[in-house]
């Protein structure tokens, strides 16, 4: 699946794995998920000021920062957290952390996505951190998106499962039927994300997320972007356009690399 999506791509990278007599082993999710985060950090050099993503796959690339940092092997580096879980992660680890005002600027960002079409749009924020997420790797040099196989969508929506956006808590049925509406044509259905106790879920910002599950391609997607963003209670989407300069896919085949 991972080579025939990857067709499109401008340069692609696969690391197969070599030949063998013996039977193959069958990865798990959470396995091919480390695969590619262990990948992604190769990137990261000496003194970067580093964007860190929230959600499992991201975790694995965070736990190995730290590592690397404890083995004397990465020094001088800088991370700006995307989440409050993120942050007590990179504290446990010993990375030294900062905030965008006073690095405005970040070298690369590594993060996870919950899909990827074939140019490299993303949707992220089922894990809820979507408006940090985006504030963090709209502001980077590089931003890399690691994922595994089945995260790969020919659209956005494609999955069927939730697209998130954020909104602010008053009057949210409001704004969400306004969301449903606007995207009526492809089979939209609008609701309100609950955390596992069953009350309202909120994000580290205060606010609430309403999942739009779309059973048809929304189209262009920088239209449906600017008119989700018009909405007034809406603060952001989780479609993160033209903004990964490079996807890391682990598979049953090996790590497939594609960049801008």
């Amino acid at each position: 699946m991972a080579i025939a999506w990857s067709e499109k791509a401008s340069y692609v990278e696969v690391l197969s794995r070599p030949p063998s007599l013996s039977p193959p082993v069958i990865l798990t999710q959470g396995e091919l998920k480390k695969i590619a985060a262990y990948k992604a950090v190769e990137f990261v050099e000496s003194g970067m000021v580093l964007g860190l993503g929230t959600g499992s796959t991201a975790k694995h690339a965070v736990d190995r920062i730290g590592e690397l940092l404890r083995l004397g092997k990465l020094k001088n580096i800088v991370g700006i957290p995307t989440s409050k879980k993120t942050q007590e992660q990179a504290v446990s680890l010993g990375i030294p952390l900062s905030d965008l005002d006073h690095h405005s600027t970040i070298d690369l960002a590594i993060d996870g996505a919950d899909e990827v079409d074939p140019h490299l749009n993303l949707v992220k924020g089922r894990g809820g951190s979507l408006l940090r997420e985006k504030m963090v790797e709209g502001t980077c040099k590089k931003f890399i998106c690691i994922v595994d196989e089945s995260k790969l969508v020919k659209h956005l929506g494609g999955s069927g499962l939730a697209m998130p956006v954020e909104v602010v808590p008053f009057c949210w049925k409001f704004t969400a039927n306004k969301l449903q509406n606007l995207f009526e044509d492809s089979g939209c259905v609008a609701k309100l994300r609950n955390d596992s106790k069953g009350k309202s879920f909120v994000t580290d910002n205060g606010n609430y997320i309403v999942d739009l599950y779309l059973k048809k391609d929304i189209g262009d997607l920088q239209v449906a972007s600017d008119a989700i963003l018009r909405i007034a209670g809406v603060v952001e989407h989780g479609m993160f356009l033209d903004m990964a300069t490079t996807v890391i896919v682990a598979g049953e085949l090996g790590i497939t690399i594609k960049n801008k």
